[in-house]
């Protein structure tokens, strides 16, 4: 059930919050809550000895709040003849005689639902953000001319993992009637290091049965 407080500015309205805090350290429950905030916003300064209920929730709520904006403030005042309390509902529709009436427990408006909405969207977009990714080309080298190099490329290619993508080859003359495999291969950088693709995969085993050794011919950013 909501909890209602009016005319917190003045003695009445103080009076009634007083006896609510009455043995309470805190508006709801026992930790700080945007409750807190939002009576604490509507209670002009802090009532001193005269309630003394009031008081000591209002010094706790500033220590809190002292934390999360360590700046040091020089004070605001407000113009006019009436309260804070009173202007904004001079400014607010007419709705019968509780206009200075404070709900803690109102639901979010759809102004406020829609802009949370949106800052989560805005924020899920940014994690989102596609990967770098880059080409790279390898040359592989067999142990010597009697390895069969089909099978070589077929053990080369038989390598998955997330974002590895196997392109276009070729074999190229080296000497001595060796050949070696020249291929192409994309890959998403946050997902793939060459470095770890070489040294883990194509020259340990099984791999190294057909593979002696590899390099990188050319590494670019796509």
């Amino acid at each position: 059930m909501a909890i209602t407080f009016s005319d917190l500015h003045t003695e009445s309205g103080l009076k009634s919050l007083d006896e609510f805090l009455s043995g309470k350290s805190y508006v709801s429950g026992d930790k700080l809550t945007k409750d807190d905030i939002k009576v604490y916003a509507a209670v002009l300064k802090n009532p001193g000895d005269s309630f003394p209920n009031v008081s000591q929730w209002y010094n706790c709520v500033s220590s809190h709040l002292a934390t999360s904006f360590p700046g040091k403030a020089v004070g605001v005042g407000f113009g006019g003849k009436g309260a804070p309390a009173e202007s904004a509902k001079a400014e607010a529709p007419a709705a019968g005689d509780d206009d200075d009436d404070l709900d803690l427990f109102g639901d979010e408006t759809e102004e406020e639902k829609k802009a949370a909405e949106e800052r989560e969207a805005s924020n899920k977009s940014a994690k989102k953000k596609e990967s770098g990714k880059s080409s790279v080309l390898l040359d592989i080298k067999p142990w010597d001319d009697e390895t069969d190099m089909k099978k070589l490329e077929e053990s080369v290619r038989s390598i998955e993992m997330p974002g590895l993508f196997w392109g276009a080859s070729k074999l190229v003359p080296v000497g001595y009637g060796i050949k070696k495999l020249q291929i192409m291969l994309t890959i998403v950088d946050d997902l793939v290091s060459v470095d770890d693709l070489i040294e883990e995969h194509l020259t340990a085993e099984p791999h190294n049965e057909y593979v002696q050794s590899c390099d990188i011919v050319a590494f670019n950013k796509i």
